[in-house]
């Protein structure tokens, strides 16, 4: 009686969340899809075609910087967290709970953070730098969680054959235990992506809501995702919000579709 009563629990609470989430995607599709105009995707934005091509390209941009910064410093803290650092040792107990708490932290705290530091003290105001960086320090907690879960769930029993076969520490990461642990750490960066890609509060303060394509780091500009909170918050373009949101959808749906493509490509060979 107990285990159908909580059989019966678990399908309901899957069906919540599924339904959840089918019900907003079919909405902003069923909303979005018919206002999509070949106008949205010119080059430069006018008040007239509302064109998100800038947006897309500056979502392309940011995102892809702050992987670049933010991809080895959380990998590599994270193998130093599990390989390097002695077990129980009170400063990387210490930094477990920092990240922990800051993988917490609402983004909105991000971005003033982002605003007082990078933008008014550092004067880089409102940039892509300073967008950027914001984006790195938010997303660094999640990519040493997810490398250092990675890498815990990889059996001792390995470490100790390579060494036993006679590989040094080096050689016994990068042959044995990255090839093993590569899903879960590309699980925390696409994570880490897809959290760039949605984020608006913390790139408002940062990267600002220019319309125009950023011709330098120390330009302004907008995602995707501000884009359309921009359209919708003015109330003047509330429809082509819905087909941002559209844009935005497959925008991550191609991004998933590549790290997962990526990633089978990396770790072939190893399974």
């Amino acid at each position: 009686m107990a285990s159908k009563l909580m059989r019966s629990l678990i399908y309901l609470a899957a069906a919540i969340t599924f339904g959840s989430l089918f019900y907003i995607v079919a909405f902003i599709l069923a909303k979005g899809i018919p206002y999509i105009t070949p106008e949205m995707f010119a080059w430069k934005y006018t008040t007239d075609n509302v064109s998100l091509m800038p947006s897309l390209i500056t979502t392309l941009i940011v995102v892809g910087m702050t992987l670049l910064i933010a991809t080895p410093l959380g990998v590599f803290t994270g193998f130093y967290l599990v390989e390097y650092a002695k077990k129980g040792n009170k400063v990387v107990e210490v930094i477990r709970i920092a990240t922990d708490t800051l993988a917490a932290v609402p983004s909105i705290v991000y971005g003033l953070f982002g605003m007082l530091f990078f933008v008014t003290f550092l004067n880089f105001q409102y940039s892509v730098l300073a967008g950027v960086l914001t984006s790195v320090i938010m997303v660094l907690p999640l990519i040493i969680r997810s490398t250092e879960e990675a890498l815990l769930s990889v059996n001792d029993s390995l470490r100790e054959a390579s060494f036993a076969l006679g590989a040094g520490k080096l050689r016994t990461i990068f042959r044995v235990i990255l090839p093993v642990s590569m899903p879960g750490i590309l699980s925390g960066v696409i994570l880490a992506s897809g959290r760039v890609v949605g984020e608006t509060a913390a790139l408002l303060y940062t990267l600002g809501s220019s319309t125009n394509l950023p011709d330098s780091l120390f330009s302004s500009g907008r995602t995707l995702a501000l884009h359309m909170y921009v359209l919708s918050s003015e109330g003047m373009h509330v429809n082509e919000s819905y087909a941002t949101g559209v844009v935005l959808i497959l925008f991550v749906l191609i991004i998933n579709g590549l790290s997962t493509f990526l990633s089978n490509r990396l770790t072939k060979g190893t399974k």
